[in-house]
């Protein structure tokens, strides 16, 4: 099971490091303890809203970009979790169709 503050601290770097940021750099503009956000980075530590807007702000991402790219990452967790729990004795073609329904309501 993924943690929510695991993939958020994910986003995160992930944002950063694609913008070319060093984390002493937003840390700096989002007025957030580098070791704090080191933290939140690592999944460690869960930040509030406060503090992940003005890390968003700092990194001139949109908290709703943020949020969105944790729900896939969290949709792509669930799915995988699903799919193991499918016991080898269920026939591909059930599971095949179990697979393209659910795809199909998400």
């Amino acid at each position: 099971m993924s943690l929510v503050r695991h993939e958020i601290g994910d986003v995160l770097r992930d944002v950063r490091l694609r913008k070319g940021h060093t984390l002493r750099q937003v840390a700096g503009r989002a007025s957030v303890a580098l070791g704090y956000l080191s933290e939140v980075e690592r999944g460690q530590k869960e930040a509030s809203s406060e503090i992940l807007a003005a890390v968003a702000e700092a990194l001139d991402t949109p908290l709703s970009s943020i949020y969105l790219e944790v729900g896939e990452r969290l949709r792509v967790h669930e799915r995988l979790a699903s799919q193991a729990a499918i016991p080898d004795t269920v026939p591909d073609d059930l599971v095949r169709s179990v697979r393209s329904n659910y795809e199909r309501a998400s």
